[in-house]
C-alpha cells in the first residue's frame, strides 16, 4: 500500500473516532472527564498531523520516515494518557486522584472559547468508568492509538524493503 494511503486511512479513522466520541457524548449521554477530553484532543491532533504529512513529498525514504515519526508522536502521548486513566479507574475509590476542574472551567476566558467549547465540555471525575459496548472509553482510546502506531510503522517498514 502506498504510504500516502496509510496516512489517509489514519486521517479518516481519526475523524471517525472523534465523530464516535461526540456521538457518545451528545447522543448517548456519556459525559467525558478531563483525561477523556485530552485523549479526544490527541485524536484530533493525530488527524491534523496526518493531513499535514499527506502534503509532504514522498520521493525518498527519509520523508516517509519523518512522516511516520511525526504521526506517531501524538498517539504515543494519547496512549500514555489512556493508560494512565485505565490505571486510575482500577484504583479503589478512596485512592483515585482528582482530575481537577473541567476544561470548560479552565478555558472559559480563552479566545474563541465558543468555537471549541462543545469539544471540551465534560466533568472532572476521571475515575468514573463509562462504557460503550461493555468496554471502557479509555480502553477504546488505547486501542485507537495502538492501532495507529502499528498501522503506520507496519506499512513504513513494509514499503521500505
Amino acid at each position: 500500500m502506498n504510504f500516502r494511503k496509510v496516512l489517509w486511512s489514519v486521517f479518516i479513522l481519526s475523524l471517525l473516532s472523534v465523530g464516535g466520541a461526540l456521538f457518545a457524548q451528545y447522543v448517548l449521554g456519556k459525559n467525558p472527564c478531563v483525561l477523556c477530553i485530552t485523549q479526544r484532543v490527541a485524536v484530533i491532533f493525530t488527524a491534523i498531523v496526518a493531513l499535514i504529512c499527506i502534503l509532504l513529498p514522498y520521493h525518498s525514504k527519509i520523508w516517509r520516515l519523518i512522516s511516520a515519526i511525526l504521526v506517531s508522536l501524538v498517539p504515543l502521548g494519547g496512549l500514555g494518557v489512556a493508560l494512565y486513566q485505565i490505571y486510575i479507574q482500577h484504583l479503589p475509590l478512596m485512592d483515585q486522584p482528582s482530575c481537577g476542574a473541567p476544561w470548560t472551567f479552565r478555558l472559559r476566558n480563552a479566545p474563541l472559547f465558543d468555537w471549541y467549547e462543545p469539544i471540551i465540555r465534560g466533568t472532572g471525575n476521571c475515575g468514573e468508568v463509562q462504557t460503550i459496548m461493555y468496554v471502557s472509553i479509555p480502553v477504546w482510546s488505547a486501542l485507537f492509538f495502538t492501532t495507529v502506531l502499528i498501522w503506520v510503522w507496519y506499512w513504513l517498514i513494509r514499503n521500505n524493503r
